[in-house]
């Protein structure tokens, strides 16, 4: 009987908690308030009252678990509501550029103009493509992957599985100096040795050779990482059945981790995608379609959008392609993106039974 009575008194331990809806409730008033004061204030800009509305949250959230809850656990809902926070300054900027790029790319982005160049038709006129741009930017980006993945792979099994000593130490502090390297300075590089001393002229090539400095760094970087990730046990097993060393690498080590190697190059092709001031050193542009990245001027895709934006002279036209072509471009790097996600998923090592 006493235990029957214990059980149905309310636990001292237990303290009043906030509902699960609070949150959303508080979210909803922060901005019901931050656009009455905007409004009241004279404030038209989105910005203002977003940010009003942020700090309203904050505080509402600790001022009412505070008051609710106690200090300790009102300090712990005002950690979670400044990762909203940050996450929503983060997300918010992104939705609006890509919404903004769809609603005026899609004006002109159709079958013809993925399919021409601009040939005779001037910067001012309506019609043209960004086909030759499309063109170069694939044989540009791709000449820069096939002589920056085996470099960069391979530098980093060096790193990772034979680096030892001042070799490794300097291939480690210049690898860490690329990483922060402008991409106006590689392409800077590039021109003095390859146009400037060596005379060889404007090319798609010589734009790809800037753009491999630009990834190597990345390339190495995340596959160190990967590599490092692998467990030792893995190689031991391996060594101790007699295997050579070379051979557990490439049967053992690589495998485990191709998925997290194949996201790392992904990544480093779409980070040097939409690199422009490379390009506008050393490809020089076109817009013809040039199908040789060894010989002539190219077109590609970020100095697309700058030529039409630069010498556009307040035509619409312009504007539209300029538009189109970045919208192009972010579909471009979109794709590269879900395409690492999807062999990383793919290449993952399977769990459970």
């Amino acid at each position: 009987m006493s235990q029957t009575v214990n059980d149905r008194r309310p636990s001292s331990l237990q303290g009043a908690t906030l509902p699960k809806w609070s949150p959303y409730a508080i979210a909803a008033g922060s901005v019901a308030l931050g656009l009455g004061i905007s409004a009241a204030a004279g404030l038209h800009s989105s910005v203002q009252w977003g940010l009003l509305a942020a700090i309203f949250f904050v505080l509402g959230s600790y001022g009412i678990a505070a008051k609710v809850e106690g200090r300790r656990q009102a300090k712990d809902r005002v950690a979670t509501s400044l990762v909203w926070v940050a996450f929503l300054l983060a997300v918010v900027p992104l939705v609006s550029l890509m919404c903004e790029t769809v609603k005026r790319g899609v004006k002109v982005l159709d079958g013809y103009f993925l399919s021409h160049s601009m040939g005779l038709v001037t910067d001012t006129e309506p019609g043209g493509g960004i086909y030759h741009a499309i063109l170069g930017t694939l044989e540009q980006v791709g000449i820069a992957t096939v002589i920056s993945v085996p470099i960069g792979i391979l530098t980093a099994i060096y790193l990772v599985e034979y680096g030892r000593g001042k070799l490794a130490k300097a291939v480690t502090f210049f690898v860490d100096v690329m990483t922060g390297i402008p991409s106006i300075v590689a392409g800077l590089f590039v021109l003095s040795f390859w146009i400037i001393i060596l005379d060889m002229g404007y090319s798609g090539f010589a734009g790809s050779m800037a753009l491999t400095i630009l990834m190597l760094p990345v390339i190495v970087r995340s596959t160190e990482e990967m590599l490092k990730l692998v467990p030792n046990e893995l190689r031991e097993a391996s060594l101790a059945l007699g295997v050579p060393k070379w051979r557990t690498i490439m049967k053992v080590v690589l495998p485990t981790s191709i998925g997290g190697i194949t996201t790392g190059v992904m990544l480093a092709i779409a980070r040097i995608t939409g690199e422009t001031a490379p390009v506008l050193l050393l490809v020089w542009g076109s817009t013809f379609i040039n199908t040789d990245p060894f010989e002539g001027p190219q077109a590609s895709l970020p100095m697309y959008i700058y030529q039409q934006y630069a010498n556009s002279g307040g035509s619409g036209a312009a504007y539209d392609r300029a538009w189109a072509a970045a919208l192009t471009l972010i579909a471009f790097v979109m794709i590269l993106n879900l395409a690492a996600r999807g062999i990383a998923r793919w290449k993952a090592p399977k769990t459970g039974r």
